[in-house]
């Protein structure tokens, strides 16, 4: 293999919803360069970091029925039982939540957390506060799938932050969706949830790393032999 092909092999590909942000700012790199050379510098390393933020790399998911995968890069902020919002239709009692922080230099394309049937897609608009917040869940504006699984039903929410405004979606109800799928993006920061069935125990914790698509939040066959992968 040649340098230029290793080198080209270390670096992950841009998700096609980010081509039109880059553009933008190398657009405007080239007019900063054009009235102050500082200002351009700055540009450019905007525009590298937008392309960053667009990068969507090939995901090594592990492949069994009864795990729950998570759907998104960043940091887990919450994990406790709190009732679903109603537009999920889970019910009014209070269901395990596992949320996941994504800060502005994550990758931002999610995943479907299982393999299973979308049966419900439900956008709410609202506000933009820090999505680090609790209350975030209820104000902010989100977009809400409920996938059925042979386990029960998972609720995963895209909700929008202080620098997201912008929930987009690649999915249809009534779709089946693999495990590591992806399944949507959101703009410039923000937060997944996902609610597992009642009685479901997570296997992560506050402060934990997760990577969408590989890392394991749930497992409702732990007695179960072993998994296969599959890169996504």
């Amino acid at each position: 293999m040649s340098i230029a092909n290793s080198i080209r092999a270390q670096i992950p590909p841009i998700h096609p919803e980010g081509y039109p942000f880059i553009g933008g700012f190398a657009l405007a790199t080239i007019i900063l360069f054009w009235i102050w050379a500082p200002l351009g510098w700055l540009g450019l390393v905007l525009t590298i970091w937008c392309a960053l933020f667009f990068r969507d790399p090939v995901r090594v998911t592990p492949l069994r029925e009864g795990l729950v995968v998570a759907p998104a890069d960043g940091r887990v902020s919450m994990v406790m039982p709190v009732v679903p919002p109603p537009e999920l239709g889970l019910g009014d009692r209070p269901l395990p939540r596992i949320s996941i922080f994504m800060s502005v230099f994550n990758c931002h394309v999610n995943r479907s957390p299982v393999a299973g049937r979308i049966e419900r897609i439900a956008y709410r608009p609202g506000k933009f506060v820090n999505a680090e917040l609790d209350k975030a869940s209820e104000d902010n504006e989100r977009n809400s799938l409920v996938i059925a699984t042979p386990e029960g039903r998972i609720g995963v929410i895209q909700i929008a932050g202080l620098v997201a405004r912008r929930i987009v979606s690649f999915v249809r109800e009534g779709q089946t969706v693999n495990a590591g799928e992806r399944f949507g993006l959101i703009r410039f920061g923000s937060r997944l949830d996902v609610f597992l069935p009642e009685g479901a125990r997570p296997l992560v914790a506050v402060g934990q790393t997760a990577v969408a698509g590989e890392t394991v939040l749930a497992d409702f066959r732990a007695g179960d032999g072993g998994r296969s992968y599959q890169a996504t």
